[in-house]
């Protein structure tokens, strides 16, 4: 399917026919038609329910700042799509413990579309975003501070613009289907985005595929999947862990990292830490690596390197590392 249809990477509301609704405290919202709701005004323990089996329904936040104790501040309980599209700063906050089936400021059990013009600010003691099936982000500005993940979604996560800044106690951008292991994807063809995360910065089961964008990560790892494909982007990776890691963790593919452009950074801390580490196969076509660290490169598989620059601790190699050790140990020490 595609990526993004036309109306996911619409920045501004068609508003023709909008219903306005402000928020109150305690008042919970309930949307059970096909619509654009503009949504505004400063409330506590408040949930936007949408219930709209089958229908489009597009989320206007026009200056909305929610406070709840324990339940997301958007619930999609059904629909065929769901944008909430930012068109004036608005803050979204849970501040206790999740006691229903939602744990994340916004829950959707349907496809998600984030977009729009202005700034979400989103504070959650559990997830940030969760979607249930896929995840998309396409435009506007998202500062996100969770205590588990930011982006969690079962089949797939997708960004093709906008600025994101997450701070994630788990993993920063998420994506895992346990009934599906051909699902749980990340694809980014554009955006900013920075991201401090406490284990992953981008963790996907399956592909993990970047053609675009601009990369601030400090994490335990910078981006995980059993499929790494990077075809362009700026990405500045600061890991205690990995910085790059293809684990076998779908049975879709052979676990792989593929580098065929862009420019990719690397800095490592001290001790047992691999910059690029592959269960499987590395790939490298064309563009720029550029690490520094003890270790740059260690593949349990095959090691192709056909095209591009390889910077290794300042000096520039013409050949992946030779492994050290049988079964692709620690290969590749500079």
């Amino acid at each position: 399917d595609e990526a993004f249809t036309d109306r996911d990477l619409e920045q501004t509301p068609d508003l023709t026919g909008a219903q306005t609704i402000a928020a109150s405290d305690g008042a919970d919202v309930h949307i059970t038609e096909e619509g654009t709701y503009v949504l505004s005004g400063s409330a506590a323990d408040v949930t936007v329910y949408v219930e709209a089996e089958g229908a489009k329904v597009q989320l206007v936040l026009d200056g909305l700042t929610l406070v709840n104790s324990e339940a997301p501040c958007i619930y999609v309980q059904s629909a065929d799509k769901v944008f909430v599209t930012t068109t004036a700063d608005s803050s979204l906050s849970v501040t206790g413990e999740f006691t229903d089936d939602g744990d994340g400021v916004i829950f959707s059990r349907d496809d998600l579309v984030l977009n729009g013009t202005g700034t979400l600010t989103i504070l959650s003691t559990d997830n940030g975003v969760v979607g249930k099936d896929d995840l998309k982000v396409t435009g506007g500005a998202y500062v996100i501070d969770a205590a588990d993940c930011c982006l969690d979604a079962n089949d797939s996560v997708r960004i093709a613009g906008g600025s994101l800044t997450l701070t994630a106690g788990n993993d920063g951008i998420h994506a895992e289907n346990s009934d599906d292991d051909t699902l749980g994807y990340v694809y980014v063809s554009d955006g900013q985005l920075t991201v401090r995360a406490g284990d992953d910065a981008i963790h996907a089961l399956s592909l993990v595929q970047i053609d675009g964008g601009s990369f601030s990560i400090a994490a335990g790892e910078g981006i995980e999947g059993t499929y790494v494909r990077i075809n362009g982007g700026t990405i500045v990776i600061e890991s205690w862990d990995d910085g790059v890691n293809g684990a076998q963790k779908s049975s879709a593919y052979r676990a792989t990292i593929e580098i065929n452009g862009g420019e990719l950074t690397i800095l490592m801390s001290s001790g047992d830490t691999d910059a690029v580490d592959c269960n499987g196969d590395l790939i490298i076509n064309g563009g720029t690596v550029n690490i520094t660290g003890m270790s740059s490169f260690d593949y349990d598989g095959t090691g192709q390197y056909n095209g591009g620059t390889l910077i290794v601790n300042g000096q520039q190699l013409t050949s992946l590392p030779s492994q050290m050790g049988m079964g692709g140990g620690r290969g590749g020490r500079w």
